[in-house]
């Protein structure tokens, strides 16, 4: 069944997702300072396999090609149309809200209530 996830996952074309919500919604969201918590990019611009384009200091907008780079990452971690198999979304879940059970930078959101949660799997769900 992992199995079976992980290759939907790594061979889904990033084109069932729309790049441009992304950059709109999404990628705001991994920039985003949380109290208690390091930004995603920070943690996930090094050492990770989750592997996100940092925001260069004195710059407040990604370019093109860098969004791109932060949305080839992110579809790698998303399987369209299902935020609860969406590593995206479960990793930094509460366990108790459907996440998983770990996650090293810890968790960010306590429910799928969360506004947060709630934009990223709109825009899970939202494929072309």
């Amino acid at each position: 069944m992992w199995l079976i996830l992980f290759l939907n996952v790594l061979f889904q074309p990033a084109s069932s997702l729309d790049f441009d919500a992304f950059k709109a919604k999404v990628q705001p969201l991994l920039a985003e300072k949380r109290p208690g918590h390091a930004r995603c990019i920070t943690c996930h611009s090094t050492g990770t396999a989750f592997r996100l384009v940092r925001l260069p200091a004195g710059r407040t907008a990604y370019t093109d090609e860098e969004s791109r780079k932060n949305f080839q990452a992110v579809t790698r971690v998303v399987l369209p149309g299902v935020p609860l198999k969406s590593r995206l979304l479960t990793m930094p879940l509460a366990h108790e809200a459907g996440g998983t059970e770990f996650h090293p930078g810890g968790k960010h959101w306590e429910s799928q209530a969360d506004p947060e949660w709630k934009a990223l799997a709109d825009w899970v769900n939202s494929t072309k």
